[in-house]
């Protein structure tokens, strides 16, 4: 976007860093998912024994002081809306979603029926006892989204990986000791989406996935044609990525691997006038940069898509932010999603993704199941 099209703003915490992974945590398996990957699943604690608010708030002053990068103030109309739109992820390929309850959830993933704690499941389990009994791994511990626990295997001793499908991908299944397993399935809705805008755009698009983790978007976003840069501060969950290219058969496919703080990389790509046709961004509320870099979501979202904004491309298809385990409404995201858009023109919807049960034969439609408030824009 032009300069007359935009006016600086005084750099607030927004200028810090931390591209933070989803925990080892949606990020890798270790609490190595820093920073820019998706830091739900587990995180690096800090070396010192300062509070972690107390460090938090430091490094935030620290690195915004150090940031050239100012946060802009949009002018033109706001895109038009579409609230609230609620996207629902069926089951698909080897995953979906057996029964829930009583704040718990029964899952099944390739061959494995998985129990986990699931905080919305609010109402009375649908399916009998006998057929929970049967799992074969529970997550016990710490029911804290980003919290340690353990996985008990009732029946037999299980691997720590076994192979999983989803949309024509193949990948690894893990159990990690922060609940996740390596793939999300709520995002089903967001990913067959971008499937379908890269088969339809009779071009090869360019799509940076954001806090990346595991690699399964930006693996079904190559195999349909795009050319993508997956971004993620976890050294192990790049790694899980690069598994996970093989075992699908895509080792020539156009994907950058980039280990780093997503916030840095953004800056960097702007600075190099880098463009993108799709981004993707899956940030954690709370993660660490493989530098000590710090992100925090209230505070450092509002940079994070302003920069995302200038990376579009003239063409561009979609800005897609996904948002986990926040005290929030999705108009939250929703108006600030509006206000980076402002004289951009297009459609700002935003809702909630939610996973439908379908019972054991995975074709019994039951209830849904919130997981995590979103925002798009879309061009008209």
């Amino acid at each position: 976007m032009k300069n007359r099209d935009r006016r600086p703003m005084r750099s607030g915490p927004g200028g810090s860093s931390a591209g933070a992974s989803r925990p080892g945590p949606r990020g890798g398996k270790d609490g190595a998912k820093g920073s820019a990957g998706k830091g739900r699943e587990e995180r690096p604690r800090s070396a010192d024994k300062r509070p972690p608010r107390a460090e938090a708030e430091a490094s935030s002053v620290r690195v915004a002081a150090e940031s050239a990068r100012a946060l802009m103030i949009r002018t033109g109309e706001p895109p038009a809306e579409r609230v609230p739109l609620i996207l629902e992820s069926p089951g698909a390929g080897d995953f979906h979603l057996i029964d829930s309850g009583e704040g718990l959830k029964l899952e099944q993933y390739g061959p494995y029926r998985i129990v986990r704690p699931e905080a919305q499941a609010l109402w009375p389990k649908a399916l009998p006892s006998h057929v929970w009994e049967r799992a074969d791994a529970i997550f016990t511990g710490d029911t804290d989204e980003d919290g340690m626990g353990r996985w008990r295997f009732p029946r037999e001793a299980l691997g720590e990986t076994w192979p999983l499908s989803l949309l024509g991908i193949d990948f690894l299944g893990r159990f990690t000791s922060f609940r996740h397993v390596g793939v999300f399935p709520e995002q089903i809705a967001h990913w067959t989406w971008m499937k379908e805008r890269v088969e339809e755009a009779g071009r090869p698009l360019k799509v940076l996935n954001l806090f990346g983790y595991t690699g399964v978007a930006s693996l079904v976003a190559a195999s349909a044609g795009a050319e993508v840069t997956h971004v993620d501060a976890s050294k192990k969950a790049i790694g899980w990525a690069r598994e996970n290219q093989a075992l699908s058969r895509l080792d020539r496919a156009p994907i950058r691997w980039i280990c780093e703080d997503a916030m840095k990389f953004i800056q960097r790509e702007e600075r190099r006038g880098s463009r993108y046709d799709i981004i993707l961004t899956d940030p954690p509320k709370f993660g660490r940069g493989p530098n000590g870099e710090v992100w925090q979501l209230f505070d450092h979202l509002p940079l994070m898509l302003d920069i995302c904004r200038e990376l579009l491309s003239p063409k561009a298809v979609g800005l897609v932010l996904t948002a986990y385990s926040i005290r929030a409404s999705f108009y939250s995201i929703h108006e600030l999603m509006r206000e980076t858009m402002r004289g951009k023109g297009g459609i700002v919807e935003s809702g909630e993704l939610v996973i439908r049960e379908a019972g054991l034969d995975g074709k019994t439609p039951g209830r849904a199941l919130s997981t995590s408030l979103f925002s798009r824009w879309v061009p008209k």
